[in-house]
């Protein structure tokens, strides 16, 4: 076995004897979820015996994972930089385990538009103030979120935002089709 299989081999082991206590599961629990022995489990984890994929199969679907995330190995890409979204005026970051996720770096300044401006589009997202106070205006209601403060919310409600005081600093989560609604209301706003 070269020493990259080995590697990999533990990282595995390791990782299935975390999700299980992770879970609170024991042995036993986990035996009688994948019908594997509860002897055969323990030699797996402590590496007594050979990882077989049918036993990884039934393995990752008794701890809710994938085989992807069973054997993904950490790759060089620990950290990375965000590219200028020039549309939003934004900073933005891709998540590489979960693509369809957008986190946003934005500057809001000046009050919310006129609610005739409001927008709707599909999806979901997560903000948070870093710093200022930032107003949300979410169909009829407007919500005041100041620092430290988030807030979630569906975006086929017409929604805006705006700042109180000064500009605030936001940080956003966004699904893939929020994340193009917001670029659909940079161009529509004439910021792209």
């Amino acid at each position: 076995m070269s020493q990259v299989t080995a590697e990999l081999d533990d990282l595995v082991r390791k990782r299935l004897r975390a999700l299980r206590l992770a879970q609170g599961l024991t042995l036993d629990d986990l035996a009688g979820r994948t019908h594997l022995s509860i002897s055969t489990l323990s030699r797996i984890e402590n590496g007594g015996r050979r990882l077989a994929l049918d036993q990884l199969v039934d393995l990752s679907r008794a701890l809710d994972t994938s085989l992807d995330e069973l054997v993904a190995v950490q790759g060089e890409q620990v950290v990375s930089n965000p590219v200028k979204d020039h549309g939003m005026d934004a900073l933005r970051w891709q998540m590489r385990r979960s693509p369809d996720t957008v986190i946003l770096r934005r500057r809001v300044v000046g009050p919310p538009p006129d609610p005739a401006r409001m927008r709707a589009h599909t999806g979901q997202e997560w903000l948070v103030v870093l710093s200022g106070t930032l107003i949300l205006q979410l169909g009829a209601q407007r919500h005041r979120i100041t620092q430290d403060q988030s807030a979630e919310f569906d975006t086929l409600v017409p929604h805006a935002f705006g700042a109180e005081g000064g500009p605030a600093d936001v940080l956003l989560i966004v699904d893939r089709a929020a994340g193009r609604g917001h670029h659909d209301d940079a161009r529509a706003d004439g910021r792209s």
